[in-house]
């Protein structure tokens, strides 16, 4: 593509950072990432990305965006020891009382495949295979102080400061983009410069994470991955993957504000009161790795850059700083990838002054369903009371039912895998043919 400027900045070296300098990558002269941490040489966990501790999963429409701004790199993942799971045998699903049937095949099973791999080892090929690119840098150990605007409130210039000894420098740069995750300052910069910040949509979700690292013994478990939701009469729910190099990892999840232990005498306790005994049994076999790392998420949030009527030329948001989903769902990296992909498409057009907010708006769309299913999932499990009772009683009720039927029903499991993979929307298993499905299934077990 042709270079439509000189020079961008993308501040955070996340996952939504490395894909957003790849896409600024093929329309600016030069990119610098600036990363408040030391980035590891090695695959390893770092302090800035927390989550990767925990259960991760990328689906399936956040691995066919990565594949397209990196040709190649899941052949590289696999090579590496990743997982590829494509055989509904491998997974045990849960659904309240339920769980999926395992026997198959699927109608289509390409569009369910999916990639086990660690965040470490995603992100460290992902930002190798940036670092690769001629026309980008990382500054390392940095953070960005804010951006500097002209007179007409365009960004001229990023003020830098070294962690290590203080020094401030300031970058030169045509755009600006805000990878910084959750924590993200730009709403404090807007307000800070005249501008308004942008409305937040907030629901408080009480989530808290445990996890331990295991290897399990070989042929101890025939599943590679398991999940069991939790439910709004039993607010804890589990996640177990099989990763590279024999590495596992248990997530123990709490919703509505349920505190998990954290030791992992605990967590099994916990486990076997909902999960089946070989499972439990397999992972009381298992060598741990580390310590139970636990962490709290309070509330998803989505600011709406797009509704905004003055913004800065030249500044961005992506990932994380923009919507911040109920990490449960494992959609974050999946969310990072799709508006990487609407910001490539608004680049394309054409270099104009509303990159801006052609690119929120095209973000938003993206964001719409996510957040969506977001809100109705999380809705079902949480504690409510006046008028929104009835609604979670039917939303239950339905769920209870399909789940039911598709204990029996391959075509009712697949239907909801791909619901829960992003691929269709939760509507579709309302639609007349999946509602006879649920109706014979449960005639049939009576």
């Amino acid at each position: 593509m042709a270079i439509a400027r000189d020079r961008a900045v993308v501040c955070g070296a996340s996952m939504a950072g490395l894909l957003a300098a790849r896409v600024l990558s093929d329309f600016y002269g030069s990119v610098t990432i600036v990363e408040r941490d030391v980035l590891p040489e090695t695959v390893t966990q770092r302090r800035g990305v927390p989550q990767g501790r925990h259960l991760h999963q990328l689906l399936r429409p956040g691995s066919m965006a990565i594949e397209e701004f990196f040709p190649g790199v899941f052949d590289e993942l696999l090579a590496a020891g990743a997982n590829v799971i494509d055989d509904p045998s491998l997974g045990y699903v849960g659904v309240g009382h339920h769980v999926l049937t395992q026997t198959g095949p699927f109608a289509k099973p390409q569009d369910l495949l999916a990639y086990s791999v660690s965040r470490p080892l995603l992100e460290a090929r992902v930002r190798q295979r940036v670092r690769a690119l001629p026309n980008v840098t990382f500054s390392e150990g940095c953070d960005v102080v804010d951006p500097i605007l002209d007179r007409s409130d365009r960004v001229t210039a990023v003020r830098v400061v070294s962690r290590a000894d203080g020094q401030q420098r300031e970058l030169a740069t045509d755009v600006v983009v805000d990878a910084t995750g959750r924590s993200a300052r730009t709403p404090a910069f807007l307000r800070a410069h005249g501008f308004e910040g942008p409305a937040e949509r907030r629901y408080a979700v009480g989530l808290t994470y445990a996890s331990q690292w295991l290897r399990i013994p070989d042929g101890a478990l025939a599943e590679s991955v398991v999940v069991a939701a939790p439910t709004l009469e039993r607010p804890t729910g589990a996640g177990l993957l099989a990763y590279e190099d024999g590495a596992t990892v248990l997530t123990l999840i709490g919703v509505a504000g349920r505190r998990l232990p954290a030791d992992l005498p605990g967590l099994l306790r916990s486990a076997a009161e909902f999960l089946p005994d070989r499972i439990v049994d397999a992972v009381r076999a298992a060598e741990p790795v580390g310590d139970v790392v636990v962490q709290h998420y309070p509330a998803s949030v989505w600011r709406r850059y797009d509704k905004l009527r003055r913004f800065p030329h030249g500044l961005l948001v992506i990932g994380d700083a923009v919507c911040s989903l109920n990490p449960v769902y494992g959609q974050g990296m999946s969310s990072a990838a799709l508006q990487a992909k609407a910001l490539r498409r608004c680049l394309a057009e054409g270099d104009r002054d509303d990159v801006g907010p052609r690119y929120f708006r095209a973000a938003a769309k993206k964001l719409t369903p996510l957040w969506q299913a977001n809100r109705l999932n999380d809705f079902a499990t949480a504690p409510t009371t006046g008028w929104r009772i009835v609604p979670q009683r039917l939303f239950n009720w339905y769920t209870d039912k399909l789940a039911a039927a598709a204990a029996d029903d391959i075509v009712l499991a697949e239907a909801f895998m791909r619901m829960a993979n992003l691929i269709d929307p939760p509507a579709k298993l309302l639609t007349p043919s999946m509602s006879m499905r649920v109706v014979a299934g449960n005639l049939r077990r009576g």
